[in-house]
């Protein structure tokens, strides 16, 4: 057997200590963010990953002169145990008793001049503020001048220089005046005369630009400034083609070196009002703001405006729903008949016959997140991954969950089923019948206007909750268009208190995934995105509902139909209805016979 290499991190964190003791300080912070607070981020802001050799896309390292640890969620607790073996970071579990979040921990530990530093392009304002006033009774101080990580980072990769584009019409039909327009009547009635926008998709959506920055996500990085008369991209011009240019000139849109947004800021007149979310812009830019230009702390009003799709918009992305349900159509079919063959496939082959099937549909552009493919018990990871170094061959038994989805021009899809490879057990199509009928509550759901996500939440968790089981992760997100797969305000989720009730409008799309994870054995997820409709107007007020806009066949084979009331069943049926009639004259001989014969009725 070859032994396993040491581990790189020791060293690298001893680096980072003696950065630290050059530069007096205790203790270090290194989030996962960049200066755009992204999800997910380009290679030159994955510090925290370098540093600890933790993968997941949520985390925060703390590392201190003698230790440190790092601490995610329950969706990640399997594989960070796996990631950190060999580093000297031990796994903290957030949310789990006893177990304090990573700012309690230091507080814990600093004392009167001790330094906690933290990057400053990685830091949020209200971030910042939140820290200084809870290291305050320490006596310890907060450093945001020192990009520690930077420093002890010899191999730091350099930003990302993708090509920018338009997002071309058709798909594109609102245009970037109108979107414009729309925020500065809200900069308007607020009172602003200046907005700064640095959340990747706002400025993506805003300008009518895409670009391929950030992995999975069509954005570039850059800063916005928008004023009542004229806008300012802070962005590499190098990167975005003339008649781009020229188009954003037109409408009003001047281009300014990426590195020069902070100075723009500093130049503001005394008389500004600058419109900001605290929670979506960093310390550093902010930095030189003049102290008499006065803060609006406010969301950005194209967050919930991009949330809320067009009908133009919802026509092309139910229009790829089609195409991405029938590239799903022929990758299940492939993997079923590879097994009956007796191929060796494995999940990396998953992987492989999605993007391939998907590549061949009409403005595919790529997948809108790495596929997860997880076979028995890999399914139990949430965000479990197959690797080069680590995947689990398929056999022609048991389940095997396939969480995937693609960018497209028309739109952003995002799917996850449970496919029975073979003979499944009792328990799996008791477990997978479960939680298909907490998605069907759910997608059935009629509600209130003014109603949130946090309030329809505990609908999709009954059926789990009186077998006495439950799962850890929330169970809808927003999608976007085009854009990140994950995407705000909305979202549907457990209520937690301080937490907003964003309502659900008409146009919002979320996903509906409820799950169920046995770690060692099986781990299930039905997802399909919906958008919010108005449903019928009652003496009691206006009521929403989901139109489901998913196309894809769930596989009956890992179901109990004897758990399923008729009313269910009657659900599940006309989906299946649906989607045989959408989807057939997408596809011709094997595959139409497949997708036939999984959307037979009950």
């Amino acid at each position: 057997m070859t032994p396993t290499p040491p581990s790189p991190i020791p060293a690298r964190l001893q680096a980072l200590r003696a950065a630290m003791a050059r530069e007096g300080v205790t203790a270090v912070i290194v989030p996962s963010a960049d200066p755009h607070l992204s999800e997910y981020l380009p290679p030159r802001w994955q510090a925290r990953e370098w540093f600890s050799g933790f993968t997941g896309s949520a985390g925060t390292l703390v590392v201190t002169a003698t230790g440190g640890g790092l601490w995610t969620d329950s969706r990640y607790f399997a594989q960070a145990e796996t990631e950190l073996a060999g580093s000297g970071l031990p796994l903290m579990k957030l949310n789990v008793p006893h177990t304090p979040e990573h700012v309690a921990w230091l507080v814990e530990r600093l004392g009167d001049g001790d330094v906690v530093a933290v990057a400053g392009d990685s830091l949020s304002l209200a971030g910042a503020e939140s820290l200084t006033e809870r290291l305050r009774p320490t006596g310890a101080r907060l450093r945001t001048d020192l990009d520690l990580p930077h420093a002890a980072w010899a191999e730091r990769p350099a930003r990302p220089q993708s090509a920018i584009y338009a997002h071309p019409g058709p798909f594109a039909s609102v245009g970037r005046d109108e979107k414009l327009g729309h925020v500065r009547q809200a900069m308007t009635r607020a009172g602003a005369t200046h907005h700064l926008l640095s959340s990747l998709d706002d400025i993506a959506w805003l300008t009518n630009l895409r670009g391929a920055d950030v992995d999975y996500n069509p954005v570039f990085l850059a800063h916005l400034l928008v004023a009542t008369d004229q806008a300012t991209l802070f962005v590499d011009a190098t990167r975005i083609p003339a008649e781009v240019k020229a188009a954003l000139a037109a409408d009003g849109i001047a281009i300014a070196d990426y590195g020069t947004a902070a100075s723009a800021l500093a130049a503001l007149p005394d008389d500004a009002v600058l419109m900001i979310d605290p929670a979506r812009v960093v310390v550093s830019v902010m930095e030189g703001l003049p102290e008499a230009v006065k803060r609006l702390h406010a969301a950005a009003p194209s967050t919930a405006r991009k949330a809320r799709k067009t009908a133009g918009e919802l026509d092309h992305i139910r229009e790829v729903m089609r195409r991405d349900g029938a590239a799903l159509a022929r990758a299940f079919r492939r993997i079923e008949m590879g097994l009956a063959a007796g191929e060796a496939l494995s999940e990396l082959d998953v992987d492989t016959f999605l993007r391939e099937a998907r590549a061949a549909q009409a403005g595919f552009v790529g997948e809108s997140f790495s596929t997860i493919a997880g076979y028995q018990a890999n399914g139990a990871l949430p965000h479990y991954r197959a690797t080069e170094a680590g995947f689990s061959p398929l056999a022609a038994q048991g389940l095997l969950l396939v969480d995937s989805g693609g960018q497209y021009l028309g739109g952003t899809t995002d799917i996850t089923r449970v496919l029975a490879l073979g003979p499944v057990t009792d328990e799996q199509r008791r477990d997978a019948t479960l939680v298909l009928k907490g998605m069907i509550a759910l997608s059935r759901a009629r509600f209130p206007a003014g109603a949130s996500g946090p309030q329809l939440d505990a609908l999709a968790r009954a059926p789990l909750w009186a077998a006495g089981m439950d799962f850890g992760h929330g169970t809808g997100h927003g999608v976007g268009y085009f854009l990140n797969v994950h995407e705000g305000p909305h979202g549907i989720r457990p209520p937690r208190a301080g937490g907003d009730l964003v309502p659900l409008e008409t146009g919002m799309i979320t996903s509906i995934e409820p799950g169920l994870y046995k770690p060692g054995r099986h781990g299930i997820r039905h997802e399909n995105l919906a958008v919010v409709v108005q449903a019928d107007t009652t003496e009691f007020g206006e009521f929403m509902a989901f139109e489901t806009l998913t196309l894809c066949p769930f596989d009956r084979r890992a179901l109990d139909p004897r758990l399923l009331e008729p009313s269910e069943r009657a659900w599940l049926d006309d989906y299946h209805a649906t989607v045989r009639a959408a989807l057939s004259p997408l596809l011709g001989g094997d595959d139409r016979a497949w997708l036939e014969w999984h959307c037979a009725p009950l």
